[in-house]
This record gives C-alpha cells, structure tokens and sequence, in this order.
C-alpha cells in the first residue's frame, strides 16, 4: 500500500463542549481514512484533552487551530490558541498533559506570535494489508482462513476470537459461512 506522504487536515473553531464532541468524531473519521484505525481512541482522547484545556483555562467560544498532520510514519496532532500562558504538567493530575503524556510517544509546548500551540506525536506507520490466505484444507472438507492480526481491532471492540479465523466450506468457491 503507498500511502502519499503528509497528509495533512486543519480546522479552525470556537472552542465549545459541543464543538470538543464534533472535532472527536472529525479526528476518528480523518484516522479511519487513513487507515489509522487502532490509533482512533487514544488520539480522540489526547486530542479532547487539549481541546478541554483550551475551554477550561482560556475560557469557552475561544477560538483555537487544531492541525492533524500524518507522514506515513508519525502522526502529530496540535492545537494552537491565542492565549500566551503556557500550559504546565502537574504531578498527580492524572489528566490534562498528564493524559496527553501517557498516550503520546512525545509531546510539546512552542509559543507563537499569537499565544501557543501545544502537539502530541504518536509512532503511527503506513499499516500492511493482505487478503485472506488460505490453509491446507483439513479432513472433513472445512478449511480455516487465517490473516494478518494487526486487521482486528481492540478486544472490546471485536469480541474474543475462537480459533485461527472464520470456519468456511471448502469447494470450488469458498463462501463465508
């Protein structure tokens, strides 16, 4: 799969609790596009911290720059707003930066002209995709289907998986059962 290098999504909004709860659908559904799909949740959560942190400390209807950038390697994500005091990580928080830390692989603050912006990276590599292969059928005329696992989403997303793939009756076509 090639992927074109640095994609690249920007919005600008008025920063809202309703306005948070659109821009997380808009970030999973640009990460679902670019085939990021394992990266949704913890993205969607380090990008909402941010975005609270802008509401919280700037104060609402502020109007901030959210950025998404992917280079087929790393994705950073980053909110600039126009509010020059910077953000500071406190100890035993347990959310805001704190969060942000815990799932991103590195994460910064720069001022700029207008006040600040604040990213977070994560380590996001072009995913490899391959259909199906099929195994040696086995007695009995079934055959299992095995695949790369990096296809399958979270546990609690997907459910347990019983065996080595889906159960298929082997003929000269086989169908999913």
């Amino acid at each position: 799969m090639t992927v074109p290098l640095d994609r690249h999504y920007l919005v600008e909004l008025q920063v809202s609790a309703e306005r948070i709860s659109q821009l997380r659908r808009i970030v999973a559904a640009h990460l679902r596009h670019w085939s990021l799909d394992l990266h949704v949740r913890p993205v969607c959560r380090a990008a909402e911290e941010l975005l609270t942190n802008v509401q919280r400390h700037v104060g609402d209807d502020n109007h901030c720059v959210v950025e998404l950038r992917w280079s087929g390697r790393h994705l950073t994500v980053s909110v600039a707003d126009n509010d020059s005091r910077m953000p500071r990580l406190l100890d035993g928080g347990g959310g805001g930066l704190s969060r942000v830390m815990a799932l991103s692989d590195s994460w910064g603050t720069c001022r700029t002209a207008d006040g600040k912006v604040v990213w977070f990276t994560r380590y996001a590599e072009t995913p490899v995709t391959t259909g199906l292969l099929p195994r040696t059928p086995l007695p009995g005329g079934r055959t299992f289907l095995s695949g790369p696992m990096d296809e399958v989403g979270p546990m609690d997303e997907v459910g347990p998986v019983a065996g080595s793939g889906p159960v298929v009756e082997s003929g000269p076509v086989a169908e999913l059962v």
